[in-house]
């Protein structure tokens, strides 16, 4: 295993689209949501350790979230888990944990991963990320992982690729032309249907001489304020440090801050089994269902007449459903939500609703 490889698993998000399952105390990535014995940060862990060895694994994370991540990591080094004080979104995530590999290794290659996907294929994946890393070591390249669209799906990110440009032997990895975040329905069907576009895994691979650079021509403010840190990093004074600085942080994504602003962005084709889990509806498509088309997470359900339906309920309770068609049922603790398939979009609005009109412990 190269030691030279290192694993960023960005775990910040509280996962509104996941309420009630996904709560601000206990979000998604802390929870089997799989109902597989393991939860998705343990599982993201797991996978990052194929290719990369568990001391060169780092988390960046909730303040609040930084005891769970060392519970459910046992074998991940403190120094490792990166608190963020405040949300800033991907960028300044990346830049607190590319300076402190940097610190480490300045020969570093960095993959940067969300904490809460499912990638069902993990030996694809492993060829996939090492021939990633190989790619952006050799040739300087801020690589992220495109995947082949199934469906005209309008909650991804896409990544129009040059087909013409394709630079690593095999025909996976292609310089990119463009991205587009989230189309409407009539754009991602031509998306499909032009088959020069791919899913935005938001899954990235990079050296850290490249990515230093990015943020220096792209983003120099971020990477200044994180950097004049470098004196307490892995000391006691690091947190205290990253309290006052990181707030200063401009909130922006790496895709729009660095990814489509660079001239050296190539996207690495893949398709191992890939959803980045961020609906119910993506959850239905990915558990097994019965012969009514029922995707049941609970030991104690008892459906009569009802179909196409996601219910995830507390294993000890029994529930009875019946005369359901295309709902999503789901219980946990003291919150129980009953709502069509096809409306959930609006969870964001209903999860503030209820923060409004019953307060903050139901959310």
């Amino acid at each position: 295993m190269n030691e030279n490889y290192y694993g960023v698993i960005m775990a910040g998000g509280v996962g509104t689209r996941f309420w009630p399952m996904s709560l601000t105390a206990r979000p998604k990535q802390f929870i089997d949501i799989l109902n597989t014995g393991e939860t998705l940060i343990q599982q993201t862990f797991n996978r990052m350790t194929r290719v990369i060895p568990p001391e060169n694994i780092f988390v960046v994370t909730s303040k609040m979230y930084a005891n769970t991540v060392a519970e459910q990591l046992p074998a991940i080094n403190v120094d490792n888990i990166l608190c963020e004080p405040i949300r800033r979104n991907t960028a300044p995530c990346i830049a607190y944990a590319m300076h402190k590999i940097a610190l480490k290794n300045p020969k570093a290659a960095m993959v940067v991963a969300p904490s809460d996907h499912i990638i069902l294929k993990e030996d694809v994946f492993e060829e996939v990320i090492l021939n990633a890393l190989h790619a952006a070591v050799h040739n300087n390249w801020l690589l992220t992982l495109g995947i082949k669209p199934s469906r005209p799906d309008t909650g991804y990110g896409y990544i129009q690729f040059d087909e013409s440009d394709t630079n690593d032997g095999e025909g996976n990895i292609f310089k990119v032309k463009s991205f587009t975040e989230k189309p409407e329905l009539d754009l991602a069907k031509a998306f499909l249907q032009s088959g020069d576009f791919l899913w935005n895994s938001g899954i990235f691979v990079w050296s850290l001489p490249a990515i230093l650079e990015a943020f220096t021509i792209w983003l120099p403010e971020i990477s200044q304020i994180i950097a004049r840190g470098k004196a307490w990093f892995y000391t006691p004074d690091e947190q205290s440090f990253i309290d006052k600085a990181f707030p200063t942080c401009k909130a922006i994504s790496i895709d729009y801050g660095i990814m489509e602003k660079a001239s050296n962005v190539y996207v690495h084709r893949a398709d191992f089994g890939w959803s980045d889990l961020g609906t119910w509806g993506s959850l239905y498509e990915n558990l097994s269902r019965d012969e009514n088309g029922n995707a049941i997470v609970g030991k104690q359900v008892m459906a009569y007449d009802t179909k196409n339906s996601v219910i995830h309920v507390p294993n000890e309770k029994l529930v009875i459903i019946q005369g359901i068609d295309d709902a999503i049922i789901v219980e946990n603790e003291n919150i129980l939500l009953i709502c069509k398939k096809e409306d959930e979009q609006k969870l964001r609005f209903i999860v503030e609703d209820v923060r409004r009109k019953k307060g903050d412990k139901f959310v």
